[in-house]
């Protein structure tokens, strides 16, 4: 398979570009600094690049089967405004399935009916800036043609893969307060050949 993974320097983007290689996929990664990715493989293009420019995003998305995109907020818009750019592309090439990496912010709240968690006294997080960025990928998505799914972890300490975690499509699993780097990178990748999710977000944690 060819898998196009973004933000592939990041926490969870490095596992997951290190399993996809494990299993021996075909693996293009667009990144700003190419030296932050010290593997050497065959089956790994690295572009330079960046998510904001159309042309770039453009020119990884060609041969691609399914893209992962595990970019994170940092502060910035980068994430809502790449998305819109990411979709086009994905659109253009008649690549259908992606998977991204959300929060559990934007998962359905529990407690206060027709709103989302960081909109609510359930979500602990002083700031709500990270889950409105990702909140708008969530309605990008959702109006797209594509099959997405957004896996939404809580708390993510870096952690050991453990293999062991609850998961619940659109809610966080009720108790829920972590979940490692490693097995969100292992069940987000895994949605590469698993179809139990399409069009939804999925809560995961211990």
């Amino acid at each position: 398979m060819n898998i196009l993974i973004l933000g592939a320097t990041g926490r969870v983007g490095r596992q997951i570009l290190t399993y996809a290689l494990h299993d021996r996929h075909h693996v293009t990664v667009l990144v700003r600094t190419p030296e932050k990715i010290q593997i050497n493989n065959g089956n790994l293009t690295v572009f330079q690049g960046n998510v904001l420019n159309k042309d770039d995003i453009a020119r990884v998305m060609q041969g691609i089967d399914v893209v992962i995109s595990a970019l994170n907020t940092d502060g910035t818009t980068t994430l809502s405004e790449s998305m819109p750019l990411i979709i086009k592309a994905m659109e253009n090439e008649g690549i259908k399935r992606i998977i991204t990496i959300g929060t559990a912010g934007i998962l359905e709240s529990r407690t206060t009916p027709n709103s989302l968690r960081y909109q609510s006294s359930e979500s602990k997080r002083k700031s709500t800036r990270a889950a409105k960025e990702h909140h708008i990928v969530y309605d990008l998505l959702k109006q797209s043609t594509l099959e997405w799914t957004i896996v939404c972890p809580t708390y993510l300490p870096d952690g050991e893969r453990i293999g062991r975690y609850r998961i619940d499509r659109n809610y966080l699993p009720e108790g829920g307060v972590e979940i490692s780097v490693p097995d969100t990178a292992a069940f987000t990748y895994r949605q590469i050949n698993d179809n139990d999710y399409i069009k939804a977000r999925v809560g995961i944690a211990y």
